[in-house]
């Protein structure tokens, strides 16, 4: 299963009848490409996916002037139960998301000390530029016309990334002060 999905069948049952752009549209109002990974040229796809399995019933295609054309959708019930059951899994269901630096940082010993630690403290730089970037959308009036769960959201985006920024901080000290990488190693 996954969050792109899942999130396709909930803007649809929630926005119907509704075009793929549309669809499109909300989701990146809500940067679900940052925290969801839902890229939007898989939107389309999805939707298209969607409604040959049944989940999604395309209503009406339509073509103003030279533009091309757009189908509307809806859910079907089959759709519906789908993301109830996705929706509920991923409520109840710890499912962390790779990290291409989880791996990277199994490699730790591959590169040099001070590099590691340097890149430490700058992927710490990037996190606290992620926070204040959300800390200014939160006190901006951007979020009036969005429900409150958004913030919320955001608080919790902004709460891991202060852990990492502290865990980073934590760790490049370490691995400066020379402290072993493996047991009963000294490097």
């Amino acid at each position: 299963m996954s969050a792109t999905r899942m999130m396709i069948l909930g803007v649809v049952q929630w926005l119907q009848p509704v075009h793929g752009y549309d669809v499109r549209r909300e989701l990146l109002s809500w940067s679900a490409d940052k925290w969801a990974n839902v890229q939007p040229g898989s939107i389309y796809h999805g939707l298209r996916k969607l409604s040959e399995e049944g989940l999604l019933r395309e209503v009406a295609t339509e073509q103003i002037g030279a533009r091309p054309a757009r189908t509307s959708y809806e859910i079907t019930p089959k759709g519906a139960a789908e993301f109830q059951s996705q929706l509920r899994n991923y409520w109840w269901n710890l499912a962390p998301a790779p990290d291409p630096f989880m791996a990277a940082f199994a490699f730790l010993a591959a590169l040099p000390r001070d590099e590691a630690a340097a890149a430490l403290r700058n992927r710490a730089m990037q996190l606290e530029a992620g926070v204040k970037q959300l800390e200014a959308a939160l006190s901006a009036d951007w979020l009036d016309d969005k429900p409150t769960y958004v913030a919320w959201m955001w608080e919790l985006s902004m709460a891991r990334s202060q852990a990492e920024i502290e865990w980073c901080a934590r760790i490049a000290t370490r691995v400066e002060s020379g402290e072993p990488y493996l047991p009963g190693k000294s490097e």
